[in-house]
């Protein structure tokens, strides 16, 4: 079975959300240091922006601590959409 583009935006987004509230970050500190509007870094992390890679050297830059683009496109641990999330 082929990848769905949805779904793999769906999971990249979750793992960013992931590893960004593991480092402690709010999305708005996230979009601050990428240099973009909290709107359009809150689409990415809902897999509604189909990003650049470019866009995704810039995050794991931003993640640091040894996170490797690899690391992105590991499943994320939630299936679930988190309350407060915007649903797809």
């Amino acid at each position: 079975m082929e990848p769905d583009t949805a779904a793999v935006l769906r999971d990249l987004g979750r793992r960013i959300a992931e590893l960004r509230r593991a480092r402690g970050l709010t999305q708005e500190k996230a979009a601050e240091r990428l240099g973009m509007l909290a709107p359009n870094y809150a689409r990415i992390e809902q897999g509604r922006l189909n990003v650049t890679v470019d866009t995704l050297v810039r995050v794991v830059r931003m993640l640091g601590d040894g996170v490797t683009i690899a690391d992105l496109f590991a499943p994320p641990a939630a299936t679930e959409q988190r309350s407060g999330e915007t649903p797809k």
